[in-house]
């Protein structure tokens, strides 16, 4: 899936996913490129629940393109992060970068997101996988 449906996506925020299937189990990604703030997030949060209800809970979130975070996408990400735990589901962001999220250390919630540095040490913690 490219672009959300509902049109979340701007000049300032380009969304994607794709689902990888290993072992019997299947995760989405979803590729974050660009800003994600009080702009960006109607679109960002329609695109993870249409992603949500397609697969279910768990995700991995690639925020490598992020070029900047604010804490109201903070908030969605951790949102969705309890969500899928809750249910059952893993989740993970990948390649987070300092310079562009740093909210996430602002806020100490760095030290409690399951961050990795690729999304196949992600897939390497997941339960079923």
């Amino acid at each position: 899936m490219t672009n959300p449906p509902a049109g979340g996506t701007s000049a300032a925020l380009v969304l994607s996913s794709e689902v990888i299937d290993r072992d019997g189990g299947r995760i989405p990604v979803v590729r974050v490129e660009g800003i994600l703030d009080a702009t960006t997030r109607d679109g960002f949060a329609r695109f993870l629940a249409e992603i949500d209800d397609e697969h279910g809970p768990g995700m991995i979130l690639d925020l490598s393109g992020v070029t900047f975070m604010d804490s109201r996408a903070l908030g969605l990400i951790v949102h969705h992060w309890q969500r899928s735990t809750a249910a059952g589901g893993d989740y993970a962001l990948v390649g987070v970068r300092y310079q562009y999220c740093k909210v996430m250390w602002v806020t100490g919630l760095a030290d409690r997101l399951p961050m990795r540095d690729t999304v196949a040490d992600a897939l390497a913690g997941f339960h079923e996988f």
